[in-house]
């Protein structure tokens, strides 16, 4: 079995400083292997990467079309959001037309990672409710899928009918069952894959058509809301909002907890995956920048990739000490 190899290193000055090494797949829309650096068979837990196949019952059984969702309600449902108030007012507004509250939802509360949001909080003495959680947008999907469904209020339960829905079509689209699960930071079930299985999976969605049948117009729309609301997906200063902007609608990306990242490029019909084993974002982020450039769908020098692929690093004077980059040999670099 293959182990990880080096995707991303940290130099300073003319020494190697940190070495981050990982697994990475792209997937044709027939699921075969096209690239792979590492173990195409490392089991993983994709975390929030996979929130897009998490959305697609929510879409395919017209739960999404009996509610009248809107674009800017599937991006939320695929959303790692930063809480601001593009973010919160949308979930809030969405919660209410249900016929619901905050109090329905079963992903916890946490600080909102967005600086406007979090000071406006500190300054009325008032603490985070569940709606700031970067899943809001997701557990309000299940939520909605739920109330179709006719299903009770504990959705996150592994043998409730929106798990069990999800994990059908979770182990549908990646091609791999039975490798268990584990609870998110959100407390939904997160079900384990290959990388293999992830990549095939956003093959799949990027291969998706809007003419086709209902889980491939599911996965189409799904595609389409994240690259028309990149801001609602992640938020200001992050890399699926920044770099999905970069590659204006060229390519849906998606990040996910402990150095997992995945990308869905529907011009080439290409799905990618990749996990960087000790879990940095940074590396993750530089990796994915990467193969983006090396597929053509990013543009090198661009702000957004050039803050995550070749990224100059500063001391606090401001003196440039290094850069952060693409391991040699890795994609191309």
């Amino acid at each position: 079995m293959a182990n990880p190899v080096p995707m991303a290193e940290v130099r300073r000055g003319e020494f190697l400083e940190c070495t981050h090494l990982g697994h990475a797949v792209i997937c044709d829309e027939n699921g075969e292997i096209v690239g792979a650096w590492g173990n195409p068979q490392a089991v993983i837990l994709p975390r929030s990467s996979c929130k897009m196949i998490q959305a697609l019952p929510l879409v395919e059984s017209g739960a999404a079309e009996a509610a009248g969702l809107a674009d800017e309600h599937l991006a939320l449902a695929c959303a790692s959001h930063n809480g601001a108030r593009i973010h919160t007012e949308r979930v809030a507004r969405w919660l209410k037309d249900l016929g619901l509250g905050e109090a329905d939802l079963r992903c916890g509360a946490h600080r909102p990672r967005d600086e406007e949001a979090a000071f406006a909080l500190i300054r009325a003495r008032e603490t985070p409710c569940q709606i700031h959680n970067n899943c809001s947008g997701k557990h309000t999907g299940f939520l909605t899928l739920g109330r179709h469904l006719g299903a009770g209020p504990e959705y996150v339960e592994p043998d409730h009918p929106v798990q069990r829905a999800v994990r059908a079509a979770f182990e549908e689209v990646t091609g791999t069952e039975g490798l268990g699960h584990a609870i998110d930071g959100c407390s939904a079930p997160n079900f384990a894959t290959t990388l293999h299985g992830l990549a095939r999976a956003m093959a799949f969605f990027a291969s998706a058509r809007a003419d086709g049948d209902a889980r491939h117009r599911a996965a189409h729309r799904l595609v389409g809301a994240m690259t028309a609301f990149p801001e609602l997906v992640a938020g200001e200063g992050r890399a699926c909002t920044e770099l999905m902007r970069a590659m204006g609608g060229r390519a849906a990306v998606k990040t996910g907890a402990e150095g997992v990242f995945v990308a869905i490029l529907p011009e080439q019909r290409l799905g990618i995956a990749l996990k960087i084993a000790d879990g940095a974002t940074r590396a993750s982020e530089c990796a994915i920048a990467a193969l983006l450039v090396r597929l053509g769908v990013l543009e090198a020098d661009h702000p957004a990739t050039r803050r995550r692929l070749n990224a100059l690093q500063r001391n606090w004077r401001g003196l440039e000490t290094g850069v952060l980059r693409a391991a040699e040999g890795f994609a191309g670099w």
